[in-house]
């Protein structure tokens, strides 16, 4: 699948706003890869495709997460937000027959983050937060970090979103605390 095809993928799938906010990650993955040195083929495609089944209902990606030995059932046990990003990758595996773990691994983890990352899944992490339509507070100040340090940024990212979650008195993904953990 190319970058053309999986924008018209995304296009027939998902909500207006959606699909203009997946051209952004896509774009920003982009510049991102160039600038920190990993493949921008494979950041604008897995930014691209990054929530394509977001909008799918809670069952059916329970149903893909069950099915799939590759993902973990620890998934269902926090916010349905989560789901997509595995749910997902393993959608554009078995319906488009994308193979490469790099690009599946950087949207499975979106979300979430995770320990060791690599530098796509980080790139993929925070081009989700970082895109031009997103507007909230501390996102330009992440903006600004991510300009000079990726793993500085990454940080942030999983700080402010740690605090929000904790704040709001949400269950956090293991994995999140981990990948926190890991860049500390």
């Amino acid at each position: 699948m190319n970058i053309e095809e999986a924008e018209q993928a995304i296009r027939d799938i998902l909500p207006e706003k959606r699909y203009v906010h997946s051209l952004g990650v896509s774009e920003t993955a982009g510049k991102l890869a160039e600038k920190y040195g990993a493949d921008p083929y494979k950041a604008r495609l897995a930014g691209m495709l990054h929530d394509i089944v977001k909008y799918f209902p809670d069952d059916q990606l329970k149903r893909i997460i069950l099915r799939r030995a590759d993902i973990s059932n620890d998934y269902l046990a926090y916010s349905v937000k989560l789901w997509h990003a595995p749910a997902g990758a393993a959608y554009v595996q078995e319906n488009y027959g994308i193979d490469d773990h790099e690009v599946l691994n950087a949207m499975a983890f979106h979300t979430t983050g995770r320990k060791s990352m690599t530098d796509l899944e980080k790139i993929i992490f925070l081009a989700d937060y970082i895109e031009p339509g997103r507007d909230f507070p501390g996102v330009d100040e992440v903006r600004e970090v991510a300009g000079r340090s990726l793993d500085e940024a990454v940080f942030q990212e999983l700080q402010r979103t740690i605090i929000h979650l904790l704040n709001k008195r949400q269950r956090v993904y293991p994995e999140t605390f981990e990948a926190y953990n890991d860049l500390v």
